[in-house]
């Protein structure tokens, strides 16, 4: 009984050991703007880039109207308002936070840099550990962005003149 039960479970245990191999538990060195650029994406497909020069991992720049403040406060809030979401760093033009997931505690990495000229915000997200992440990177750049411009197309209620 004891082995059929370890026979189950060996599939499990495959997907783990390749999701952790060719992995970092590491930070990328440039990651988060400085340069005034963010760290390129690695060889694999954990990744997702509005940088990226190749299909895998190009993913588009999050754009807005209005100033940077008012952009930079609305992404703030969709952050704040993600699951596993935990702001790390922040300067006048970048966002660096970290998600991590709920069942295995892996950490991703997903810096913002925003260009205030062309109103736009160029964005990465990596996984630290593994080589694929079965598209949550990717997933989680477009529920970002679905929230980010609800946030930033809804209208304040006014309240009636007389």
């Amino acid at each position: 009984m004891q082995a059929e039960v370890m026979t189950r479970n060996i599939p499990i245990f495959v997907a783990i050991a390749l999701m952790l191999s060719n992995c970092t538990a590491n930070r990328p060195v440039d990651a988060d703007g400085k340069n005034g650029k963010l760290a390129a994406c690695p060889d694999r497909p954990n990744c997702v880039s509005s940088l990226s020069d190749d299909k895998e991992h190009f993913i588009a720049p999050l754009t807005y109207k209005g100033s940077m403040a008012e952009a930079t406060a609305h992404l703030l809030s969709v952050l704040d308002q993600m699951k596993g979401a935990k702001i790390v760093s922040r300067t006048d033009t970048t966002i660096h936070a970290e998600f991590t997931s709920t069942v295995f505690g892996f950490v991703d990495d997903v810096d913002f840099r925003f260009d205030a000229a062309d109103r736009r915000i160029d964005l990465r997200s990596a996984s630290r550990v593994g080589y694929t992440d079965f598209g949550v990177n990717r997933k989680r750049i477009e529920e970002i962005r679905r929230r980010f411009q609800a946030a930033t197309t809804s209208e304040p209620s006014q309240s009636p003149t007389q």
